[in-house]
């Protein structure tokens, strides 16, 4: 499975925060190998009756994984899918999201399916959901032969999952015994609520960027002065040339996330932009 970088206008190199996910899962892989798979599993990964007993289990169970294959396709994933996200969010958004569709793999596995669950496939399938939402029409080449648009490829994604998740059944799911089907339900739902919602700061920036054109077209339209004194809006007048100065500031700071992410940005800037969507909303 593969793209091309071309086609949406990136060049493919592998970024900080993927390559940190990739040794760890790979180092975890190896040492469960090393100190044996069944005293690993039992302490670090989800298991709906002792989560009282192994609270750490629902972070821990994202870096275990059954077998050489389980480990290469979700890093392959990994690989190829989540450079593009961290390039355009930032290293700390990008893990924040990772995380979060990992739990909810958990989540929707804790409610149907009382196995044991391991593995990163909940944040994987989170991680292709993302980059579907961003790039829905980049061709994904199946088996490197055929092209299929991205949406799509995660839409069947979606439909496999939901069909096969209450089929699920056996040992640990993800471990040999049964695939965690309800996991990778969970990663695509949560991952689909966060990207739709305001909990991450990047989900502000599709407004942000439409309140500037905005308030830069305003700026540049003729006013009738005499249409001004009329209303008594002397004081309206000079407010596209305030939000003009507003969404200046705001232009630098989107030139920031686009060259550096979302990490880079300080305090000051991050309000700045939660003060521009607030305003966006009301009006």
């Amino acid at each position: 499975m593969a793209y091309s970088s071309r086609s949406f206008g990136f060049s493919f190199t592998i970024t900080p925060m993927v390559k940190r996910l990739m040794i760890a899962n790979v180092a975890v892989f190896v040492l469960s190998l090393i100190i044996g798979q069944g005293f690993v599993f039992d302490w670090f990964g989800f298991q709906p009756t002792r989560i009282i007993l192994r609270p750490w289990g629902p972070i821990t169970y994202m870096f275990l994984h059954g077998d050489l294959m389980h480990l290469a396709v979700n890093m392959l994933i990994l690989f190829f899918f989540g450079p593009p996200l961290e390039g355009r969010w930032g290293e700390r958004e990008f893990l924040r999201f990772y995380v979060i569709c990992g739990l909810g793999g958990v989540a929707l596995s804790y409610l149907f399916l009382p196995n044991m669950v391991i593995g990163a496939s909940a944040a994987m399938y989170g991680v292709m959901l993302a980059f579907a939402m961003n790039w829905p029409d980049v061709p994904i080449y199946v088996w490197g032969i055929f092209p299929v648009k991205a949406k799509y490829l995660v839409g069947f994604f979606f439909v496999l999952s939901a069909l096969s998740a209450f089929q699920s059944s056996g040992g640990a799911a993800g471990a040999g015994g049964g695939t965690a089907h309800f996991a990778h339900l969970g990663g695509l739902i949560a991952g689909f609520l966060y990207l739709r919602s305001d909990w991450r700061p990047g989900g502000q920036l599709a407004r942000i960027k439409k309140a500037a054109t905005r308030s830069r077209r305003l700026a540049i339209v003729p006013r009738d002065e005499n249409a001004d004194e009329l209303k008594g809006a002397g004081s309206s007048s000079r407010r596209p040339r305030e939000d003009a100065a507003l969404y200046e500031k705001v232009d630098a700071v989107l030139d920031k996330i686009s060259a550096t992410g979302m990490s880079s940005l300080t305090s000051d800037e991050l309000k700045l932009l939660d003060e521009v969507s607030k305003k966006h909303r009301t009006n």
